[in-house]
């Protein structure tokens, strides 16, 4: 791909992302509350009907990041996943029951299952080699940029009386114009891997990256979706508005913190980001579990965007680095799909501990599991193995 227009191309993308989130933010923050206020749902439910939804968008990650390599149509796939967005609203402005909103938030994973491992190996194609992690960190800061106008619009709606479903309506328009920057990305189509299949023989994983999904799965296990943030937070003493400016807050942190860990990574190994990012992962889930002061609440949710923007753009950069050449997509679809399990499992967990032993189990599990993950993940991104991984990966594409 030339250089020339390479950074423009990962804009773009990132452009398509903060519009797409900036829809997806206006209303997700406001489910958790939608379902448990006005459709009479416990958090148990709201974990089952997270984990449902991202369990299908992680079995979809897989086959669509190997479509989007063998057939090189990852910008078209990429288009039919963002487009799930449209009908994900419509179907929350008809639902009038938690089974309703189960299959609208089922669409819209569907679509993100579609579009993530595709898109994730379109910025890495756009990417320099030397400067992976900071491409991710572009993306991310992009994609965080549109949730934090997202999560002020949601404040906006619920301080102002807007009511959920103008707001599910209102939504549907930064997703259009999303869509509509689709065509404007390039896909490079030049390096066709001839003859090269995905099959049980030919397709092999490094063993170091099998062993950092393994631990990456463990830790998904305690990693709970962001539901249950917002729900302790209210548990807390916060406002439903207030609720709502913490998950901006978060957003805003993420977005702030995204490129600068990217091009950490990109300068002083993906470990010297990642392990930190784990610790911080920790300490944030046990001070939900211990801490009950008001500012020591919107300190930890600062905390978690940072853990977010470690994690995002280093994780994904690894990944691609330690995939096969011709294979990134479907490597990224993997790792998507770990996670998407990972969620199902955790979102279960934390609303079946939620329920019957107390909202503080949940950030114990994940605490734990965050900091057995940090040290695990330093073992294995010692010295010894990032030189396997350059030495595995040399001679690929940038």
């Amino acid at each position: 791909m030339k250089k020339n227009f390479v950074v423009p191309n990962i804009v773009l993308i990132g452009l398509v992302s903060l519009f797409v989130d900036m829809s997806t933010e206006m209303v997700y923050p406001l489910i958790p509350l939608y379902l448990t206020s006005t459709l009479g749902a416990t958090p148990a439910i709201v974990g089952v009907i997270e984990g449902i939804a991202e369990s299908i968008a992680s079995l979809l990650k897989v086959f669509s990041g190997y479509i989007g390599d063998v057939y090189h149509n990852k910008k078209n796939l990429a288009f039919v996943g963002y487009s799930a967005s449209v009908i994900y609203k419509v179907l929350l402005l008809l639902s009038t029951s938690w089974v309703g909103v189960l299959a609208a938030r089922a669409v819209d994973r569907t679509g993100k299952g579609i579009r993530t491992a595709p898109r994730d190996a379109l910025v890495v194609q756009s990417s320099e080699r030397k400067k992976l992690g900071g491409s991710f960190g572009i993306h991310k800061m992009l994609d965080m940029a549109g949730s934090s106008i997202g999560a002020l619009f949601a404040f906006v709606f619920v301080a102002t009386g807007f009511g959920f479903h103008n707001a599910f309506l209102y939504s549907i328009i930064p997703a259009v114009i999303g869509i509509m920057i689709i065509p404007a990305i390039r896909e490079d189509r030049s390096k066709i891997q001839a003859g090269e299949k995905l099959t049980l023989k030919g397709f092999k994983l490094d063993r170091q990256l099998k062993l950092y999904l393994a631990v990456m799965f463990i830790f998904c296990l305690g990693n709970s979706s962001n539901t249950f943030l917002l729900l302790k937070a209210q548990e807390r003493g916060f406002s439903v508005s207030q609720v709502l400016l913490l998950y901006l807050i978060f957003n805003v942190s993420t977005s702030i913190f995204a490129i600068p860990s990217g091009r950490l990574s990109d300068k002083f190994g993906r470990s010297a980001i990642l392990v930190p990012g784990y610790i911080i992962y920790g300490l944030v889930y046990f001070g939900f579990a211990t801490l009950a002061s008001k500012g020591i609440i919107v300190l930890l949710f600062v905390a978690y965007g940072v853990y977010t923007a470690f994690i995002s753009g280093a994780e994904r950069a690894f990944v691609a680095e330690a995939s096969p050449t011709g294979f990134k997509g479907t490597v990224l679809g993997i790792y998507g799909m770990l996670q998407g399990f990972g969620l199902l499992l955790s979102s279960i967990i934390a609303g079946v501990m939620w329920d019957n032993i107390n909202s503080n189990a949940p950030f114990w599990f994940g605490g734990i599991l965050g900091i057995f993950s940090a040290v695990a993940v330093a073992v294995i991104l010692s010295r010894n193995g990032i030189n396997r991984i350059r030495v595995y990966n040399r001679g690929s594409s940038k």
